[in-house]
């Protein structure tokens, strides 16, 4: 592809090659007696054609196709492979590549690659074009935020023949990204068997991106889908294709993380969600991120910052992050500890009045911002008056948007409000908040909370709103309030003094799930497995 050259070449290219090691893989994994055609729609420096060579199939293969867009890559290969009359390389974009073989009704038996990760803002126009034909003719969304690499997907799984298969390396992210939505239900539509591999180790070294190895075979009898788990590419020299563990597949957008529980587990999930005496997050409120400030650093302040510039006044307490969170309540003694030690506690909230009615020291910290440049971001620069944050409120509990060991539901009992490191929750007229607390400190939705989450390189699990809103919650409607005050006590005093959250659900689990609603202990036990399996493979890639 012609892209922009407003950026590193390699960025812009998407090329990060892939390891002759990993290609030799896929080929042994993919590759078989009735392979006939093949095509490797960005072939790059050649690897997949070196892996087929050094395996000795390229010789019972009637036609390979490899397709390269940048004209010196392509001639080293075509020098490569010049004595083999059935290798075509083809130096031109894949997008009209694809268009040919569309119109021509060319398909292939294996599509092998590693199809280039180029954002939608270095794409040409025409590469645009191309790309947007190709996901809305198949059903599916364009927008600014998909991928070049998505596009390659979906064009090849139409390119395969009746029974051919696929193999890419892909982002780890079509597990669970909002993007990919749409690709994950047209895989799951148009494959019969989809195989995940991912790696606890990086793969490419060179670059902080996970990325899995995609296998789809297409048939008439649908097998499934599953995930298979290696610490690093040395996985493949006991892995065996034939190997079962197929879950069936669910032809939904949802997240395929969900995957990396076994069908036993799967079916208790979708168990607990149709139990009536559980409810949805989103069923007891308003969820919303936290106040997008356009800049926390100048917003967020410290004592000493307030006192010089005589800010109190125009400042709100501030939740700013999982530190200052130290219980599962944030009172004033919190706050007054997070003040004392030096956080940035406290949130500027300038009023809606003219600036000349301003004190003369709160106009003097707007001039500072200035002359910094604060007001030049893009968040600031699109106001009115960069200085008024929008959207100010006070919610009733708070909601830890990124988690490492474990994730965070906190009560607001001391009028604060969060940037947007922190969701904010307010809850329905009638609604009880320390049994909405107190009903999220359990196994089960621990679960689900690694389930609906998404999780990153470093071990971070990110929840949005949309997704804290699935989370499901045991229905504490009957449980006695004194009693829900005593469990709350001890589970803060546990946050607080041990941090061993475990020790908490423990409580829960038993005391409220078990002995008060009647639940079986076993789907205790079980969701509890998930979550440190879950939990476990993040923090293992952190």
């Amino acid at each position: 592809m012609r892209l922009k050259k407003d950026n590193s070449e390699q960025k812009l290219r998407g090329a990060y090659y892939t390891p002759l090691q990993l290609a030799n893989a896929m080929v042994n994994l993919c590759a078989s007696e009735n392979i006939h055609t093949v095509l490797e729609p960005s072939c790059g420096d050649g690897v997949f054609l070196d892996s087929l060579r050094q395996l000795n199939l390229v010789e019972q293969i009637r036609t390979i196709d490899a397709v390269e867009i940048e004209t010196d890559e392509a001639e080293k290969v075509q020098s490569n492979y010049r004595n083999y009359q059935n290798i075509h390389i083809l130096n031109e974009d894949f997008f009209e590549f694809y268009s040919r073989m569309v119109d021509a009704q060319t398909q292939y038996d294996l599509i092998l690659g590693n199809p280039p990760y180029i954002r939608y803002q270095y794409l040409t126009e025409t590469q645009r074009e191309l790309q947007s034909n190709i996901l809305t003719s198949h059903g599916m969304k364009a927008n600014k935020l998909i991928n070049a690499w998505v596009a390659f997907l979906v064009a090849c799984v139409q390119l395969l023949s009746e029974n051919g298969r696929i193999a890419f390396v892909i982002p780890a992210e079509i597990l669970q990204v909002a993007y990919a939505e749409d690709l994950r239900l047209f895989l799951s539509e148009h494959l019969a068997k989809i195989t995940l591999i991912t790696f606890e180790q990086l793969v490419f070294p060179d670059i902080e991106q996970e990325v899995l190895v995609f296998i789809g075979e297409k048939g008439s009898n649908e097998k499934g889908i599953r995930i298979i788990e290696m610490n690093d590419l040395s996985g493949f020299e006991n892995f065996d294709r034939q190997q079962n563990g197929f879950q069936k597949m669910q032809h939904v957008k949802e997240k395929w993380t969900k995957y990396f529980t076994t069908a036993k587990e799967m079916d208790l999930i979708q168990t607990i969600r149709a139990d009536r005496r559980f409810a949805r997050f989103a069923d007891y409120g308003l969820i919303n991120v936290g106040i997008t400030t356009g800049n926390n650093g100048y917003f967020s302040i410290s004592e000493k910052t307030c006192n010089e510039y005589g800010l109190e006044n125009v400042t709100l307490p501030l939740i700013g992050r999982s530190s200052h969170a130290h219980g599962i309540f944030f009172t004033n003694e919190d706050w007054e500890k997070n003040k004392a030690s030096g956080k940035n506690a406290r949130l500027i909230n300038f009023p809606d009045i003219p600036i000349e009615d301003y004190p003369d020291r709160h106009k003097a910290y707007i001039a500072l911002g200035e002359e910094a440049g604060e007001n030049a971001g893009y968040k600031c620069s699109i106001r009115e008056r960069w200085y008024i944050v929008p959207s100010v409120w006070v919610p009733d509990a708070f909601f830890l948007r990124r988690n490492n060991l474990y994730p965070k539901f906190v009560l607001n009992r001391c009028n604060a409000v969060s940037t947007d490191t922190m969701h904010r929750m307010k809850f329905n007229l009638g609604v009880n908040s320390e049994k909405i607390l107190l009903s999220y400190y359990n196994s089960i939705s621990f679960a689900f909370t690694e389930i609906c989450g998404r999780s990153y390189g470093g071990g971070v699990l990110e929840i949005l709103p949309g997704e804290m809103g699935n989370i499901m919650l045991p229905k504490l409607d009957d449980i006695d309030e004194g009693t829900c005050r005593s469990l709350l006590k001890r589970i803060d005093a546990i946050v607080r003094e041990d941090d061993d959250i475990e020790k908490a659900l423990d409580i829960v689990d038993r005391e409220v799930l078990v002995d008060a609603l009647g639940i079986d202990s076993e789907w205790c036990e079980k969701c509890r497995a998930i979550w440190k399996k879950m939990q476990r493979r993040r923090l293992g890639r952190g």
